[in-house]
């Protein structure tokens, strides 16, 4: 097996749940690490530097978000939460922990495969996030110039719709909660405000989507936030 291949680090308590994704993940091409318990994993995640963490949130001596935030403190590999736990609320406290994505169970292979391939792309485009020019297909973005093209063509952005932009492409391929945007865009923490993340999320919908009504770049996640979704381009 290829040394180049991907390293998961699965931390999970239940033992068919392991067994299921050891037999899937290791079937598509995948290398694997195991824990069964939140200070085995903590433990496996400094000692085996995965690409990539499948964390359990019901595990029998920690809580998983306690997990995502101890994780938070020391490592930004991008970590997938499996959780049985369905509520908004749940999801946002998970992400806001520092979780880049979330799979309600029960769920397919195929969903987790597509979760684990944009949470490794996320990785890799990290770093370009930062750089003066970010691309995405047709999308491109020169964060020295504040300006923003679509097919070579620019488009014009008022001020908080740029900077609603470029915090959406900072976390790309993340779900971002409304109140992380609210935070981030506008410098606010009050709830009650959504509606303005909602409004300006239109707005580039409007600008940069070929058919606003069906978002190719900017999908909503209901009650939780938005992705700018990079799967069409892996």
């Amino acid at each position: 097996m290829s040394t180049t291949e991907p390293i998961l680090l699965i931390i999970e308590d239940e033992i068919p749940i392991r067994r299921f994704l050891r037999t899937s993940l290791h079937g598509n091409g995948y290398r694997l690490q195991e824990a069964a318990t939140a200070q085995e994993g903590l433990r496996q995640a400094a000692v085996c530097h995965p690409d990539c963490i499948i964390l359990d949130l019901g595990l029998p001596d920690r809580d998983g978000i306690e997990v995502v935030h101890e994780l938070r403190t020391w490592s930004q590999t991008p970590i997938i939460v499996l959780t049985a736990r369905g509520q908004e609320h749940d999801k946002i406290q998970l992400l806001d922990a520092g979780a880049d994505d979330y799979l309600t169970k029960p769920f397919s292979v195929g969903e987790l495969l597509a979760r684990i391939r944009v949470a490794l792309r996320h990785k890799s485009i990290a770093n370009a996030t930062s750089e003066p020019i970010f691309e995405l297909g047709p999308l491109r973005i020169d964060q020295v110039r504040h300006q923003v093209f679509l097919d070579g063509n620019e488009v014009r952005l008022t001020p908080l719709e740029y900077k609603l932009l470029v915090v959406l492409v900072r976390h790309a391929g993340r779900v971002v909660t409304q109140r992380q945007l609210l935070r981030d865009v506008w410098g606010l923490e009050d709830a009650d405000s959504v509606h303005y993340v909602r409004v300006y999320m239109q707005h580039l919908r409007h600008k940069l989507e070929a058919n606003p009504a069906r978002p190719v770049y900017f999908t909503t996640e209901p009650g939780v936030g938005y992705r700018l979704r990079i799967d069409h381009y892996s």
